[in-house]
């Protein structure tokens, strides 16, 4: 599946249906007066948040989105229908921002089921029975009803998640987030394999949880280098920050801090966010060194330090008993039949 986090589309609510012209037509009724209906009212353009997607890349083929018109009204005073509303759906934790400099968020849907009206559809027009008065009996004037709204507006997904990893490029978060969930995220050698993020969904001692794992940070992410400000978007509505050093690097605590300053910079409180700190890639170092690197670590961080080698599955548990106890009550009933339902699908 491809995956796009931000998306600009066209929007227009429906216009009122035009309001009739008409006069009472009866046998015994020679003086009827105006009996037209008004038009009915455009159809609005709401939003709602709904469960099984994780990207804006339908929005990429489909960019305007145009709500129908009321049907006009009739004699017999009879009121139009209103245009059936448009609803667009969007992943959970889409945001709608102004098209403007600022992106001024207008919306923000967070929870399954959401809706939100955007654009108002226009009132229909009133029909030739209401403009009738006692000085004008036979009125022919009538309204073509109200236009509706129009907009240009950002969608940008955030996703949603218990547990964001991050960590400078070649990690090893994806090997991590692969070995312990039912993501399939691309793994290699080198940096920036992963080019966006990826979900998993990590079950242990009975709990399940959601883990989000962010292409690797780079100095200056916060301002945007590598498209970093985006990244690190993903990551802001998580409640515990996974934390992964490589424990092969010359200086450990050098690349720990270059992703904390970049947390900071960025803002949104992610560096005031909960966090555990792991040395990964541990069955490359000798024991000595990793133990020195650990102890470092631990130092800067102010945090007790998880060595773990993903392939070898070694300290594997201890971390996740410790993001488990982190997030507390968050964690979910893990499901005894297996079935981990479409609200979150690895990417």
């Amino acid at each position: 599946m491809h995956f796009l986090d931000q998306a600009k589309i066209y929007i227009r609510s429906g216009a009122g249906g035009p309001g009739a012209v008409s006069f009472r037509r009866e046998k015994f009724a020679e003086f009827g007066g105006p009996d037209g209906g008004n038009g009915g009212t455009g159809a609005d353009v709401i939003f709602k948040a709904v469960a099984g997607l994780n990207t804006l890349i339908d929005f990429r083929y489909t960019q305007h989105f145009r709500a129908p018109r009321g049907k006009g009204g009739s004699g017999a005073n009879r009121t139009g229908a209103g245009g059936p509303d448009l609803v667009i759906k969007v992943p959970i934790g889409t945001q709608v921002l102004a098209d403007d400099e600022d992106r001024t968020v207008l919306a923000d849907l967070t929870e399954e089921g959401q809706r939100i009206i955007f654009l108002r559809g226009g009132m229909g027009g009133r029909g030739n029975a209401s403009y009738k008065t006692s000085t004008n009996r036979a009125p022919r004037q009538h309204q073509i009803g109200i236009p509706g709204e129009e907009m240009w507006v950002w969608l940008r997904l955030k996703l949603l998640a218990d547990v964001g990893i991050v960590g400078l490029p070649n990690a090893g978060k994806s090997t991590f987030l692969n070995n312990v969930s039912n993501a399939q995220a691309k793994v290699g050698d080198y940096p920036f394999t992963t080019l966006h993020p990826q979900l998993g969904v990590v079950r242990h001692k009975g709990r399940e949880f959601v883990v989000a794992d962010i292409p690797g940070l780079i100095e200056g992410a916060a301002e945007g280098a590598g498209v970093g400000d985006r990244f690190l978007g993903h990551v802001e509505r998580t409640r515990v920050l996974l934390h992964l050093v490589d424990a092969d690097l010359k200086d450990p605590v050098a690349a720990y801090k270059v992703v904390r300053s970049e947390l900071s910079a960025y803002g949104a409180d992610l560096d005031g966010k909960s966090e555990i700190v792991a040395l990964s890639r541990s069955d490359l170092v000798d024991p000595k060194v990793l133990a020195k690197a650990a102890k470092a670590l631990a130092k800067a961080s102010g945090a007790p330090v998880f060595p773990i080698s993903a392939p070898l599955g070694e300290g594997i548990g201890p971390l996740l008993d410790a993001l488990v106890e982190k997030l507390g009550d968050g964690g979910r009933e893990a499901r005894a039949d297996g079935d981990l339902g479409n609200d979150w699908s690895p990417l």
